[in-house]
């Protein structure tokens, strides 16, 4: 204890003294203490110079990373491919028209006798097929089977001319209650299909037909069907056409990101859907590497979308 506790004597302990307070103008520059905003000087040159070197180096280590980084990248394809891709080696099947309400979901809807309904159809496809009637400045060519090509380098034309019943001056066939919808791979990197040159079990026998009547030299196609996705449906798919031919030809592969290429189309016309009644219609893609999977969670290989014609 302190000898001059009680006593008026300066004690052990001192409490802390409250800050002096500062008026706004001291607050921005103190002249007692020479400060501005509580530092002098010196102290602001010290704490920008720390942050200039600081901010510097990370800069360059940033560079540094991200020119190892893009060392290890082509501009022409990508690092990982087919088996150690992400993507993988099974093509999916997507179809057009697609509308943009997501409310409508895969359903195309309309009656041909109301030109605001058909309309909205061409349209869509319309801005679809805008980049394939549009090739001028490209270099692509006019393929066919048996032709040497180098996939490296040579594009083929996806000749819209060829799509018959689904051409647009025929407008899709929405006009005469007769749509059309277009089929197409999704692009992978390197891939190419391994394709059935013979009718194999489990084909529907329209496609088994088609096969067999081909010529063995056109038969190097990714072959596509149509038919109904419920047992319901099925009777309603005896009158389908399919231009420019039931299949994608496998000239068009490799996808080696080649400029200007365009992903191959099969138009697919239904000449006399049900009035009135949801069609609900199940396309699939056949080739050795693809795997066909029609379960509603994991889809592979097929695309499902419905039709209804008022």
């Amino acid at each position: 204890m302190s000898k001059n506790n009680g006593k008026g004597g300066k004690g052990e302990f001192e409490f802390p003294q409250p800050a002096k307070k500062q008026t706004f103008s001291q607050m921005i520059y103190d002249p007692q203490d020479g400060t501005f905003f509580g530092r002098t000087g010196k102290n602001w040159s010290q704490l920008l110079l720390f942050y200039t070197i600081f901010y510097i180096v990370l800069a360059a280590l940033f560079t540094i990373c991200m020119q190892g980084l893009l060392a290890t990248v082509s501009d022409t394809e990508p690092k990982w491919k087919l088996h150690e891709s992400l993507i993988g080696t099974n093509p999916g099947l997507g179809f057009r028209p697609l509308s943009e309400q997501t409310e409508r979901g895969s359903v195309i809807t309309f009656d041909g006798k109301k030109p605001a309904e058909s309309d909205y159809w061409i349209e869509l496809i319309d801005d679809f097929l805008r980049e394939y009637n549009h090739t001028e400045g490209r270099q692509m060519k006019h393929c066919s089977f048996g032709q040497a090509r180098n996939p490296d380098t040579d594009v083929c034309v996806v000749n819209t001319d060829l799509f018959g019943g689904c051409s647009r001056a025929n407008n899709y066939g929405y006009k005469t209650n007769q749509p059309c919808i277009f089929l197409k791979l999704n692009k992978i990197y390197g891939w190419v299909p391994q394709v059935f040159e013979e009718a194999q079990a489990g084909m529907p026998d329209d496609l088994k037909k088609v096969i067999n009547e081909t010529k063995a030299e056109e038969r190097q196609q990714i072959w596509v069907s149509c038919n109904g996705h419920l047992s319901k449906d099925k009777e309603n798919f005896q009158n389908i056409g399919y231009f420019p031919s039931q299949g994608f030809p496998t000239y068009y592969y490799p996808y080696l990101n080649q400029p200007g290429y365009l992903s191959p189309l099969v138009a697919v016309q239904f000449n006399s859907p049900p009035k009135g009644q949801m069609l609900d219609v199940e396309c699939r893609a056949w080739a050795k590497n693809i795997r066909y999977s029609g379960s509603a969670r994991d889809r592979m290989g097929s695309v499902t979308f419905q039709i209804l014609v008022d």
